[in-house]
């Protein structure tokens, strides 16, 4: 007869409670795997500056669980584009630095454009989107003010001891590091001496500011305003879009920094509004007078990213890197979070491909084995792809930042890279996501050959209690509160 699980044979400990380890979390309490969420922070909080999600990564979104798509959509995220001529959602650049008409010194060229489909992007306010997104999450499911200290394996079963610096201790079948580009799990699996360990400095700095939508008009103009657009020009590029239900924009100014960063430890650090003036003094008025909207006292940004030194593998036995932990991108592409997002669905698939199998009366794989399996399948999956995002994001930056738009005989020769800029855009937002999940299924189930029906069930399955299920005939396990901090 089919059956449903009473218990659950897996527990998983997700480190670090950020948009993307609550929307693993979300998922796998979706799939009735039972997980614990640990944070360094005291509580849930993220800068209000903006970020955007594509329409792929929503819908790997609502793949997980449809809770994150409705966290997303009430934290106020709205097309990057506002066009009532056009529904559909656009990349568009435009030139940021010349005065191409001497009787309009603040016209801008269009560059070039993307067509992104309907609802092609959606941007929303960081901090508006973790806050409803924590909603989504049982309470008893976090811990916070957990700073990781140590992993390490207890007895023959294999299970993890999480220990924190603040001496309390939990256990777990696998972790799985969500804790970001500064990432304690990375640091641990490779050791404090290997540079794959830690980011590196990408030679950009950003400054950032969310500007209410009247003053962005008042720069802009209506159409530029209420629309993403990407202003290019010599050694630097502003891009911004719509967040908050078009009551503002998210605005990020990058600039070429030559020099070498001098505290890798320290990568934000006061900025001032007169030091970006300076830097865009000669560039189009429109701009120039939009950094007037942004506040006086501004944080300055260190782009750090995993290019220089990329991670040789994602995962160590049962335990597993995903997002920035595992592949910090620059923010160039606007997709690493996105990439974070699809990342989560492939564990959240794992996860429950895990649980399945050895909850088979003819498994005879340990949790462990089964565990471990899973995230070589997640690194062959997903590494290949992570990483060139990584690379990808650094190239087009170069793209953006070419001298030759400050020199009008070289203008066509700068224009060239937009069909590079095409082909590689296309390929994040072109992503088949349901060939990922069908062929992490497949990668899972080949390196994991059901054992004969009859044979001796070992591990955890053995106290998988069968209650007979008339709805689907699928195996199910229910909600379980984790292994609580000692």
């Amino acid at each position: 007869m089919p059956g449903i699980v009473e218990d659950a044979p897996i527990d998983i400990a997700i480190v670090g409670g950020g948009i993307i380890g609550l929307s693993l979390a979300a998922g796998l309490i979706k799939q009735n795997v039972k997980v614990k969420v640990y944070e360094q922070a005291k509580g849930f909080r993220e800068i209000g500056a903006g970020m955007a999600f594509t329409a792929n990564a929503i819908r790997c979104m609502g793949l997980m669980n449809p809770d994150i798509v409705s966290a997303l959509r009430s934290g106020g995220s709205v097309a990057t584009s506002l066009d009532k001529n056009d529904p559909n959602d656009y990349l568009r650049w435009i030139d940021g630095y010349n005065k191409r008409r001497k009787d309009d010194p603040s016209y801008q060229q269009m560059l070039f454009k993307i067509d992104a489909g309907y609802k092609g992007f959606e941007g929303t306010r960081r901090d508006q989107f973790l806050e409803a997104l924590v909603k989504v999450i049982p309470q008893e499911i976090v811990e916070l003010k957990k700073r990781l200290d140590t992993i390490e394996e207890k007895g023959i079963d294999g299970r993890l001891q999480l220990n924190f610096t603040d001496g309390t201790s939990a256990e777990a079948d696998a972790v799985i590091g969500c804790d970001g580009i500064k990432s304690r799990v990375r640091e641990l699996l490779f050791g404090s001496e290997h540079p794959a360990s830690y980011p590196h400095y990408t030679h950009k700095i950003a400054y950032r500011a969310l500007v209410p939508m009247d003053k962005a008009i008042e720069a802009l103009g209506e159409y530029k305003a209420r629309n993403q657009h990407n202003h290019v020009g010599p050694n630097a590029h502003l891009i911004h879009y719509p967040v908050a239900n078009q009551t503002m924009i998210n605005a990020t100014a990058f600039l070429s920094d030559p020099e070498e960063w001098p505290d890798d430890k320290v990568t934000v650090v006061p900025g001032l509004r007169k030091d970006l003036e300076a830097a865009f003094a000669d560039w189009n008025p429109c701009l120039t007078a939009l950094i007037k909207h942004f506040p006086e006292n501004l944080e300055k940004w260190a782009v750090f990213d995993t290019w220089d030194y990329p991670a040789p593998y994602f995962n160590k036995g049962t335990i597993c890197l995903a997002g920035d932990a595992a592949h910090a991108s620059s923010p160039h592409h606007g997709a690493g979070a996105c990439c974070g997002i699809e990342d989560a669905l492939c564990l959240v698939t794992l996860m429950k491909e895990v649980n399945d199998s050895l909850c088979e009366k003819s498994n005879s794989t340990t949790k462990k084995e089964a565990l471990s399996s899973a995230f070589d399948v997640f690194d062959a999956v997903r590494r290949t792809r992570s990483q060139w995002l990584v690379n990808s994001s650094r190239r087009v930056c170069d793209l953006y930042h070419q001298p030759e738009w400050g020199v009008e005989q070289k203008w066509v020769k700068a224009e060239t890279c937009f069909e590079e800029i095409k082909d590689r855009s296309l390929k994040i937002w072109h992503f088949d996501y349901d060939g990922m999940v069908k062929r992490t299924v497949e990668e899972y189930a080949r390196r994991n050959p059901a054992k004969r029906a009859g044979d001796e069930v070992v591990d955890g399955s053995e106290n998988c209690v069968e209650i007979a299920d008339v709805t689907n005939g699928r195996a199910n396990v229910p909600v379980a509160v984790a292994v609580p901090v000692n």
